[in-house]
């Protein structure tokens, strides 16, 4: 071969080496998340077989074998211990419900007492898989912190309390009053809109732990304590006089409470808030702890595919069939679950009022799983 013709051959290499380098990549509308062709030429959303990215902290928790919870420090109703660490309350119990429908058992989880400050850091860093704490769903944490809420799971609304002897009957009487809240919550905030659209002013004395604020109250610094409504019918439980104190009636903010997970894990974030919805759906389906085994038999379209004898829904979550009736066998439906920890026949005795089934003027509605 003469040296010509060499080089001849070698300028081609060359010169395609270099065409193909500033040739355009594929579309970016084609990427790994673009739909995909089926046998049958039909399109279909990867989303259907969660890639192994998608499903990394399902895989996590199943390889360390339980779920890690992240709740309250203590408030009782919704994540509160007992003197032999036994943890209960309606946050407790979803964290339950979520080990049930992946594990099969709701004892599977293992829970992380976080305060307000800290809560959102656990979850940012993965020390947690999922947060069950009484945390109010707003447009910055949906959107900032890198975390999606599952939905809601009580809806309060914040509020004060006093002392009854202090003559305070309303929030208007509040002006220039000295209250006790959190840090880290969105008490704080509300607390300044409330009282700058009322016209009054207020001093706020904040501390990192609750049980610090409502000590702080009940001691005598502050002339009122501000938190969610419910928190407030539960913290006057463990005051030293709770007969002496008064939840006034003002209700200043709406509080959406919901369970939250990290961002970019839509199949992770699917179990959670399918989960959620499955308890809501049990109690309009009439599927209890006690007969859900034998509902298991039931003609209704509806109870079927929920506790997995239709379909295969478990299949889309990657869980078992009976993922959502292990979540009801465990806990309950969510009229259950709400009348154990805060309803009419607990300490607490809170009313359903907004947490109310749909059926009965309430705001519990679900998706059906269809």
């Amino acid at each position: 071969m003469n040296n010509r013709l060499v080089a001849f051959l070698v300028g081609i290499v060359i010169g395609a080496g270099i065409l193909y380098f500033f040739l355009p990549g594929p579309p970016t509308h084609l990427s790994a998340n673009a739909p995909s062709q089926t046998a049958n030429g039909q399109t279909g959303d990867k989303k259907a077989a969660p890639s192994a990215a998608a499903a990394a902290t399902l895989d996590l928790v199943r390889s360390r074998g339980y779920l890690q919870c992240g709740v309250s420090q203590g408030l009782p109703g919704f994540s509160n211990p007992n003197d032999k660490g036994e943890w209960s309350g309606i946050d407790v119990d979803f964290c339950k419900a979520v080990a049930a429908a992946v594990f099969g058992d709701p004892a599977k989880v293992k829970y992380r007492p976080l305060s307000a400050k800290d809560r959102f850091t656990a979850l940012q860093s993965g020390e947690i898989d999922l947060l069950s704490r009484n945390t109010t769903w707003t447009m910055s944490r949906d959107t900032s912190l890198g975390f999606d809420f599952a939905g809601v799971i009580y809806y309060d609304g914040q509020g004060f309390m006093v002392k009854k002897d202090s003559g305070i009957t309303s929030a208007a009487q509040l002006n220039g009053a000295t209250i006790c809240t959190q840090t880290g919550t969105t008490t704080e905030l509300n607390m300044a809109d409330y009282f700058r659209s009322q016209g009054m002013s207020y001093k706020a004395l904040s501390f990192e732990k609750n049980e610090e604020s409502l000590s702080a109250y009940d001691g005598g610094r502050c002339d009122a304590y501000t938190t969610d409504a419910s928190g407030l019918y539960a913290q006057k439980l463990i005051l030293k006089n709770p007969q002496d104190h008064l939840v006034l009636p003002e209700v200043i903010s709406k509080e959406p409470l919901g369970p939250l997970v990290r961002q970019g894990d839509p199949q992770w974030a699917d179990i959670v808030r399918w989960t959620l919805f499955a308890l809501i759906n049990a109690e309009d389906l009439g599927i209890t702890r006690t007969n859900v085994d034998q509902m298991k038999t039931s003609t209704n379209p509806s109870i079927r595919r929920m506790l997995g004898t239709e379909g295969a829904f478990g299949e889309a979550l990657g869980l078992k069939a009976s993922w959502a009736a292990d979540a009801i066998a465990a806990v309950g439906n969510y009229a259950e679950i709400y009348n154990r920890n805060v309803g009419p026949d607990t300490p607490l005795g809170i009313p359903r009022g907004l947490n109310a089934s749909w059926k009965n003027g309430g705001l519990m509605y679900a998706p059906p799983i269809r």
